[in-house]
């Protein structure tokens, strides 16, 4: 039994084939790519899909102090100054688990450069062999800057280790590379608003 019905060519047909066919080209070039990782919006391997410049208006009423936002999903933390002329926007590490993740407002109370690091009781449970004092320099965990919060052991700060940028690697803070939290600290004042989401 034959058909004379003609194959129907749309534009749209068309426009698909011809994306698929030249997105073949380049494939050998992806495949080639070491660490190739295809974006899984429910669980995000890399930062770069993630990343997009956001507005600060659906999140403060304002930018008084300077604001910021920590969006653990994405694993990105947003500036805004007070005066709106300075726009930063950094790659994150983020808390483990949910259970350490702790999410809504609060502010910047204290800055330190040059931090020392004591675990939290729940560090040290989980963790015994763990030191109970790190004084700053190289092996502090909170790198070379951090920006306490106004919730208990909560801190933005940076990391020697860079692995950890991007990942879910800490235990409830929020951690920069360094020379991020560095022009981070410069930028905010004791005051600037926070909003973790």
């Amino acid at each position: 039994m034959s058909s004379d019905k003609k194959p129907n060519l749309t534009r749209r047909v068309f426009l698909g084939a011809s994306a698929a066919a030249i997105g073949g080209l380049s494939a050998p070039a992806v495949a080639q790519t070491e660490n190739t990782t295809i974006y899984d919006a429910d669980n995000p391997k890399r930062n770069i899909s993630s990343f997009r410049a956001l507005d600060w208006r659906p999140y403060f009423s304002n930018t008084r102090n300077g604001a910021i936002l920590v969006d653990t999903r994405s694993r990105a933390l947003h500036f805004w100054s007070e005066d709106q002329t300075v726009y930063k926007l950094y790659p994150t590490s983020v808390p483990l688990t949910e259970e350490l993740t702790r999410r809504g407002r609060t502010s910047v109370v204290r800055k330190v450069e040059g931090p020392s690091w004591r675990p939290t009781p729940s560090m040290k449970k989980r963790n015994p062999e763990w030191p109970d004092y790190v004084g700053p320099g190289p092996d502090n965990p909170l790198g070379t800057h951090a920006l306490y919060l106004g919730w208990t052991y909560y801190r933005i700060h940076g990391t020697h280790d860079t692995r950890k940028i991007g990942r879910r690697s800490s235990n409830g803070c929020i951690g920069l590379y360094n020379e991020h939290i560095q022009e981070l600290f410069g930028l905010t004042k004791v005051g600037s608003q926070v909003l973790l989401i």
